[in-house]
């Protein structure tokens, strides 16, 4: 019983971890998309001709 215990408890670990992981993953990809964006805007008239 102690074995399943400390297999259960290792797995839930692991999930909480890869779940921050992919937290800050999507936060950073967010900011550096709206980054992108707002130089996109910003620079608009020397894209377009």
């Amino acid at each position: 019983m102690e074995k399943a215990y400390k297999t259960m408890t290792s797995s839930g670990a692991a999930n909480l971890v890869a779940g921050i992981v992919m937290i800050v993953a999507g936060i950073a990809a967010g900011v550096i998309t709206i980054i992108n964006g707002a130089r996109l805007l910003k620079n608009r008239n020397e894209i377009i001709f």
